[in-house]
């Protein structure tokens, strides 16, 4: 496919950010834009570590029943930042790419209010049905009452999070990731100290107990928020938050990304909870110990992929509105490169040597011996499952989720299907781990082959009384939203 040159917003000259995305060489490009989100997820995940800490000091039981809040938690931020936020950057990019300076701005106060509804509707949800979930995840007693204090204040503050999140990704989408990255770290740090100056008390500050770390986050994503929407309505983002009318069109456009999009964090999660329980109904409480401890090594790959999967959202998405088709499609390969050998290294290393991460969390045989066994086999994979996540957060950008979600569906049948089955048939724990090995294998490689093979590039053209360069997005939704905003 030609390149066609691109326009408006999208000349050259137009800043300096958009041009590097359009013209820089991309190793460079997507280490430099790459750094910060990476740097953001680990601080993400340190404050949940030293958060667990703090809480443990209260009792087993507390620290029991906010470990059974901490996986919804992580699946509202996971479907607000990666998936609903993945086709928030995508249409704020493409819309740069092509020049349509009315709807990137359009979509700004669009997305914010999107989320916010999303989070809102999540946290009516999950305020009604709390106790029964947390029952059915395994919270009783003094458990359940501290999972449900926790969860109720958390659940009370979803839409914060939602904002904040959908505020980060339209800046994400033009290619910025300093200031989210900053912004989301600096208030991860302020938890720390927050954090236990509520739960234990400091000075005028009363101590409430558990409810003071959830207290904690809420006031994080309320500063977040806060600070986010300044640098939007203060013009420093070419996505400027404004008031406006609210159409229809222009949300529908971000959700047949990110609300498909969000399909992903829950196969995710259906994974990881369905080979547990096989190998715990299996081989006991002790050998499922042994592979959540050695399988929870894999979320160590997500800030890699995320790290470098939120810069190509927003560089495949601007090249593809620019026209210049061979270069998203060589930036999705790099990036995919790139995750892929990071998280080789770390999956080689966890292969030879698996006391050094096991042992950081129990020290009982079968625990050391299941988790090994886990380690050796998956380990030497753990580059594709880089490689499958990079290019899924990537997918946004292109608009073509199809391919990833197909591959997280397929992982998801042969490992937590065909698996457990020969685990039944056979008794065999290492078989067991060897289809996970070959299941991860799958879905790095067939999103590998959706990209290199040119599946993403269905071209379209797309009608909105200006001219354009083609869609290679098969969406009839493009179309709505660059109509609403002509």
């Amino acid at each position: 496919m030609g390149t066609i040159q691109p326009q408006g917003l999208a000349a050259p000259g137009f800043n300096p950010l958009l041009r590097a995305m359009l013209e820089t060489p991309i190793v460079p490009l997507l280490a430099r834009m790459g750094w910060s989100n990476m740097l953001m997820m680990l601080a993400q995940a340190s404050t949940g570590l030293i958060e667990a800490w703090f809480l443990a000091k209260l009792g087993t039981s507390i620290l029991a029943g906010v470990a059974v809040v901490v996986p919804v938690l992580m699946l509202m931020q996971n479907m607000s930042q990666g998936a609903m936020g993945g086709g928030i950057s995508s249409a704020v990019a493409r819309s740069l790419g092509s020049g349509d300076a009315e709807l990137i701005v359009q979509l700004a106060r669009h997305a914010l209010a999107l989320n916010a509804l999303i989070g809102i509707a999540f946290s009516v949800v999950l305020l009604a049905i709390s106790k029964p979930l947390f029952q059915m995840l395994g919270a009783h007693g003094a458990a359940l009452d501290a999972a449900s204090t926790y969860g109720h204040v958390l659940f009370f503050g979803l839409p914060l999070l939602w904002a904040m999140n959908a505020l980060a990704s339209v800046i994400r989408g033009t290619g910025n990731m300093i200031v989210p990255g900053a912004v989301i770290c600096g208030g991860a740090a302020l938890l720390i100290p927050l954090s236990p100056c509520l739960i234990f008390g400091f000075g005028p500050v009363p101590r409430i107990d558990v409810a003071g770390g959830a207290w904690a986050l809420i006031g994080y994503y309320a500063a977040g928020t806060m600070i986010l929407g300044w640098y939007c309505v203060s013009g420093r983002d070419p996505a400027r938050l404004v008031r406006g009318p609210l159409r229809w069109a222009t949300m529908r456009g971000i959700l047949v990304v990110g609300g498909l999009a969000c399909l992903n964090p829950i196969l995710t999660n259906a994974l990881m909870a369905l080979t547990g329980a096989a190998v715990g109904a299996h081989a006991g409480t002790a050998a499922l110990t042994g592979y959540a401890t050695a399988a929870r090594l894999e979320y160590l790959i997500m800030p890699i992929a995320f790290g470098l999967g939120a810069p190509m959202v927003a560089l495949v998405g601007a090249n593809i509105g620019a026209g210049q088709y061979e270069r998203a499609r060589n930036i999705a390969l790099t990036g995919g490169a790139m995750a892929f050998a990071l998280s080789e290294l770390v999956g080689v290393a966890a292969s030879l040597w698996p006391h050094a991460w096991l042992e950081r969390f129990g020290t009982n045989e079968q625990l050391l011996q299941t988790g090994s066994v886990c380690l050796h086999i998956i380990g030497p994979f753990y580059g594709f499952s880089g490689l499958g996540f990079s290019l899924y957060f990537a997918a946004p950008g292109a608009g073509r989720l199809q391919w990833p979600l197909g591959a997280g569906a397929l992982r998801l049948a042969l490992y937590a299907g065909l698996g457990t089955l020969f685990l039944r048939l056979t008794g065999s724990i290492p078989l067991f781990f060897a289809v996970g090995a070959g299941a991860m294998a799958a879905y790095g490689a067939i999103n590998l082959w959706s990209v290199a093979s040119g599946r993403w590039f269905v071209a379209k053209p797309v009608h909105s009384g200006a001219q354009q360069p083609l869609s290679i997005v098969k969406m009839t939704d493009d179309c709505s939203c660059n109509a609403a905003g002509k």
